[in-house]
């Protein structure tokens, strides 16, 4: 299978034409699989785009946030300032910063904010130390939860610190919009088990929930889930009728992984939208191919092998050095040529995608651009004061 042929079941979504021309390692995206991934995802919503706040940590191309906007998916979440302006520019409406922020980022926020008026964001706060930065600004504020992932949120169960920091939200004159619950530890667990840990974590969200509004103050919307944890949360029933708006956040199924496909159910029919290439430059010795796909290209957060090789089942990938990825072939099998290209499938394509300036877009098998990863890294960490020396120019 030289020059990246892949086995006809995968061919129709994934070889590209004049492959010999690329440049390897390269991220490609599959704009029409993003689309029925993303049409998917409102099947199971029922069609109700609101229901669905996709965190843009995974999609950064601003190019397939539009393909979102075009959804009608117009709410999302981001970690990051550079996120947040690529939000506001594709067209999103409403925006949440999910991630604790203070010192200059707050400022930055503030910024993006007035800048894009017609855009609605909201960020995240934890303690009444965290409202202050916020005073006199337009930004919405979420409590953020912790439903024992313990890296971020109020510990579930000190539900009346929760309902304090409602009323302290209040009491400074901002708009208060709900509660952010990101359950992202339960994605090691089997779906059944997933489920049942998941729902006793909703049964105290809507105790919480309950509890704020007892106070007389409305909670306006609940998110919760990422990609693993989204099967379980349309599957609970408290989430119906609850006098509130909830809201999933998976944002890795936009493109898919290879986790993806072990975690979601199969019929959900979630395909992968993006993929690695790279080319075989070596052969070690008996038994083992080198790529160069080191963990600079594929990310290898989520273990090792960090990728599966499409329509090459004997090959098994190892530990990555920087640049190289090693490769063990099954016994009596044969292994790829030095040159062959290689379709690689992360398991974990959210910092994969942020190893890449550029994107190759694939559409009906032809590249038909290349798209610069909009989102990727941070902004110039001294913008503040950059903008402030221009203004004052």
């Amino acid at each position: 299978m030289q020059n990246g042929a892949l086995p006809p079941a995968e061919k129709p979504a994934y070889e590209i034409e004049k492959s010999e021309r690329i440049l390897t390692p390269a991220l490609v995206v599959y704009p029409e699989l993003v689309a029925r991934n993303c049409q998917t995802m409102l099947r199971l919503l029922g069609g109700n785009a609101s229901r669905w706040r996709p965190h843009i940590k995974t999609a950064k191309l601003a190019s397939t946030v539009r393909i979102l906007v075009e959804h009608g998916i117009l709410e999302l979440k981001c970690a990051t300032t550079l996120e947040l302006l690529t939000a506001c520019s594709a067209g999103a409406k409403d925006v949440l910063v999910a991630y604790p922020a203070g010192g200059a980022a707050v400022q930055r926020i503030r910024d993006i904010a007035n800048a894009f008026p017609d855009v609605s964001v909201s960020a995240l706060v934890e303690s009444p130390a965290m409202i202050e930065p916020w005073a006199g600004s337009s930004i919405g504020l979420f409590i953020d939860i912790n439903p024992g992932m313990d890296r971020t949120g109020i510990e579930q169960e000190r539900v009346p610190e929760i309902v304090g920091l409602a009323q302290a939200i209040g009491k400074a004159k901002l708009h208060f919009r709900g509660l952010h619950y990101y359950d992202g530890h339960l994605s090691g667990l089997a779906l059944v088990e997933r489920t049942a840990v998941a729902h006793r974590g909703y049964d105290q969200l809507m105790k919480i929930a309950a509890a704020v509004r007892a106070k007389g103050i409305a909670v306006e919307q609940v998110i919760t889930s990422g990609t693993p944890e989204t099967p379980c949360a349309l599957s609970y029933p408290g989430f119906a009728g609850a006098g509130f708006h909830h809201q999933v956040s998976p944002g890795t199924l936009v493109y898919g992984d290879s986790r993806c496909q072990q975690e979601l159910p199969p019929d959900w029919g979630i395909q992968p939208a993006a993929l690695v290439l790279a080319h075989v430059v070596s052969h070690p010795k008996p038994g083992v191919v080198t790529c160069d796909a080191g963990h600079k290209t594929v990310a290898v957060d989520a273990g090792v092998p960090n990728c599966r090789v499409l329509g090459h089942d004997e090959l098994l990938p190892g530990k990555p050095s920087e640049e190289h990825l090693p490769m063990e072939v099954a016994a009596g099998r044969d292994r790829p040529a030095v040159g062959e290209l290689l379709y690689l499938l992360p398991r974990h394509i959210c910092p994969t995608v942020n190893n890449f300036d550029f994107a190759l877009i694939v559409e009906q098998g032809k590249i038909t651009r290349l798209d610069r990863v909009t989102a990727r890294g941070r902004e110039n960490p001294l913008i503040l004061s950059a903008s402030r020396q221009a203004s004052a120019g």
